[in-house]
């Protein structure tokens, strides 16, 4: 049921994935649920960059490695080991990437949403596949036009890593709904 896959959704890191490709008709699925995310205007902004292969996955480490030394004056080890290791331990990372609507015809945080939206659905369909996910935002984001060959009004958003995980995720909490609804009658 679907109010059970949205309340055991769990985000799993890379370091927790197992050494297990992700089939690439396992993949198209994924990114066909995100196609389907509502869009105002139909805009549809998602765009999507998929990293597989083992050179790929270690060239975007090694880039965010070593931008994160370039713009950070005091960088972490611990940082640039993470960095550089998160990419390789997935088995696919899918750059998030927004394509703005070129006539501006609705606010930007629409385009945004719209966005988390379609990765939610590619989250919810992971967690359905057994398939741990994480939606990643670093700073080093605003650099990925170094990496990335975009098109004008193109941007990233964050990475999402994606990999096969053996055990249990920990139990989700929230806080209730109701602390957080005002009904108006």
């Amino acid at each position: 049921m679907i109010f059970d896959l949205i309340a055991n959704r769990r985000s799993v890191f890379p370091p927790q994935f197992i050494n297990k490709p992700i089939a690439k008709e396992t993949l198209e699925k994924i990114l066909e649920a995100a196609n389907w995310a509502p869009t105002h205007k139909k805009t549809e902004p998602w765009r999507f960059k998929v990293l597989t292969s083992a050179e790929k996955k270690a060239e975007l480490g090694k880039f965010l490695s070593d931008k994160y030394q370039e713009v950070d004056p005091k960088p972490k080890q611990v940082t640039i080991k993470k960095l550089q290791d998160n990419p390789e331990r997935s088995a696919a990372v899918i750059a998030i990437c927004m394509q703005r609507d070129p006539k501006e015809s609705l606010p930007e945080w629409e385009e945004v949403a719209a966005v988390g939206m379609a990765v939610q659905n590619m989250w919810l369909c992971c967690a359905e596949l057994g398939i741990g996910a994480y939606w990643s935002s670093p700073g080093l984001i605003k650099f990925m036009d170094e990496y990335f060959d975009f098109n004008e009004g193109e941007k990233c958003l964050g990475f999402f890593y994606m990999g096969y995980f053996e055990g249990d995720l920990q139990e989700g909490q929230r806080s209730p709904i109701e602390n957080k609804v005002t009904w108006l009658g």
